[in-house]
């Protein structure tokens, strides 16, 4: 099929997709749906075009009666257009819910298949972008969340993400894809669906009309500052590391003499070095306190870590050697 020939739903896809090409080996992530069935024929066109090949990663996760039926559907439609299917039967445990451990999962198996020297395409749309916003302002959740996903995070590389989801469904239609419909998709139990199927509509009929690109364009400004602000931390965590190699901890009042936008950053990346997982906002505020509400805190407990503040420095201790 020849560019011209191609409709102007699932042109926008390919030129996109062209933008955005990886030089590395190329996997995308295909569930059927009308996003990433319409990604993956523009990665396997795109591919054609530079003489290489494309594998559609479509991931079982045994959620619904006939997954695996479906699953197969997804590899037949795929090949159809040149796509080389893999399917991948994951098993969804652990922790944050069905739907967490459900990406979890899904991601996991992306980042095995891709191994030391894969790219995955993922189907994400702006639409997808600003439910992210949307979501992250409902939680008070800082800048970075609010930058919602990055076009090109390690492996995983979303080309779509200035492409409305409608246009995606017109390119399916315009190629006459068979598209898969997830009910999860229409649970309104799932915050995300709330926000797509009544948050943003609400949004748009009483705001006027741009509201999902007006959120995708807030990500991509707030992504541009927490951006620059990380790599503002780094650079003042070593510093301070630098000017006292042979003191451990961390000085409340360096830390306090930093803008607290970047000063709590620094903390971030200390507690992370010093082996706290699971860190949350909620962490570092408290850890924070330390350092700009000091009146005698016995410490703050993390994932991993106790931090106190003792003989004017910020001490991690872990939590294997906190006696209680």
């Amino acid at each position: 099929m020849a560019s011209k020939a191609l409709g102007p739903a699932t042109l926008a896809i390919v030129q996109a997709v062209r933008a955005s090409w990886p030089e590395d080996e190329v996997f995308v992530g295909c569930s059927g749906g009308a996003d990433s069935l319409a990604l993956a024929f523009a990665a396997a066109r795109v591919a054609r075009e530079r003489g290489g090949t494309v594998t559609a990663l479509i991931v079982d996760h045994g959620l619904q009666p006939g997954s695996a039926a479906v699953a197969a559907g997804v590899a037949g439609r795929v090949a159809a257009f040149g796509a080389h299917p893999r399917v991948q039967r994951v098993e969804v445990t652990g922790p944050g819910g069905m739907e967490a451990a459900a990406r979890e999962a899904r991601y996991q198996a992306f980042t095995e298949a891709a191994g030391q020297t894969g790219s995955v395409l993922l189907g994400h749309t702006l639409d997808d972008q600003a439910e992210t916003v949307l979501l992250g302002l409902a939680r008070g959740s800082g800048l970075r969340s609010l930058a919602g996903m990055a076009p090109v995070r390690g492996i995983f590389v979303r080309p779509l993400l200035g492409i409305r989801s409608a246009t995606t469904s017109q390119a399916c239609e315009e190629l006459g894809l068979v598209v898969v419909e997830d009910p999860h998709n229409a649970d309104p139990t799932f915050a995300r669906v709330r926000v797509r199927r009544t948050v943003l509509p609400l949004l748009e009929d009483q705001l006027g009309g741009g509201i999902a690109e007006a959120l995708a364009r807030t990500a991509t400004l707030a992504r541009a500052d927490a951006d620059a602000l990380d790599a503002l931390a780094v650079t003042e965590l070593a510093r301070l590391r630098r000017e006292e190699p042979d003191v451990p901890g961390l000085s409340p009042r360096e830390l306090a003499a930093l803008a607290p936008a970047v000063a709590t950053r620094v903390l971030r990346l200390w507690l992370l070095a010093n082996g706290a997982g699971q860190l949350g906002a909620e962490h570092v505020t408290a850890v924070w306190a330390l350092v700009a509400d000091w009146h005698g805190q016995k410490g703050v407990d993390l994932p991993g870590l106790r931090v106190i503040r003792q003989d004017g420095r910020l001490q991690a201790v872990p939590r294997s050697q906190v006696s209680c």
